[in-house]
């Protein structure tokens, strides 16, 4: 009597047909773009991604599997993502010279740069009570931090009030309303 011995675990074979210099593997004039872990059928082989022969799009493959970092040079700085409160914050270091009168800053770049990272100041103990913020005053945001100094607010309202009376006209008397029927006018606007 034979006996049958139980099959433990799976086996599995890929059915990869044998490539010749005759018989090559097509490549498609115009690759399409995909995903790194998604792949269409036209580029899987029994289910299976297998990479292609070709050095050139094994390199392209490669470049966009890597992170996008600066490189070994700069600790691999990712390149961070954009948000809004990121793109104010941006903004306004851009508009710096023009908060206060007493600062002047070199002309900085027109473009964002790619690689950059936000941190937060940690004060020494020694400037405990000279160059530390308090509780309070700390904010989220450097623009909530700008519009909470109460310094920065009293020189923007006297910048406005100044462009304000600056383009307002200089002579009021041509809109005011003379004579004997200035009243009767008055007095028909009203009905």
């Amino acid at each position: 009597m034979t006996e049958a011995k139980a099959v433990v675990g799976l086996s599995w074979e890929p059915n990869i047909p044998n490539f010749s210099a005759k018989t090559g593997l097509k490549v498609d004039a115009k690759p399409q773009e995909t995903n790194h872990r998604w792949k269409p059928a036209s580029q899987l082989v029994d289910g299976l991604f297998v990479p292609p022969n070709n050095p050139k799009t094994l390199n392209k493959l490669q470049r966009k599997q890597l992170k996008d970092t600066t490189g070994s040079n700069w600790f691999d700085m990712p390149a961070p993502t954009m948000t809004p409160e990121l793109q104010k914050d941006l903004k306004l270091l851009k508009l710096r010279s023009v908060m206060d009168p007493k600062r002047h800053y070199k002309k900085g770049d027109s473009q964002t740069a790619k690689y950059f990272q936000v941190g937060t100041v940690v004060e020494s103990a020694s400037d405990f009570f000279s160059g530390r913020l308090t509780k309070k005053e700390r904010k989220a945001t450097v623009a909530e931090e700008l519009l909470s100094d109460p310094v920065l607010a009293t020189y923007r309202k006297r910048k406005v009030r100044e462009i304000e009376e600056k383009n307002r006209p200089a002579d009021n008397e041509k809109w005011k309303n003379k004579g004997k029927t200035s009243y009767k006018r008055a007095k028909q606007r009203r009905h």
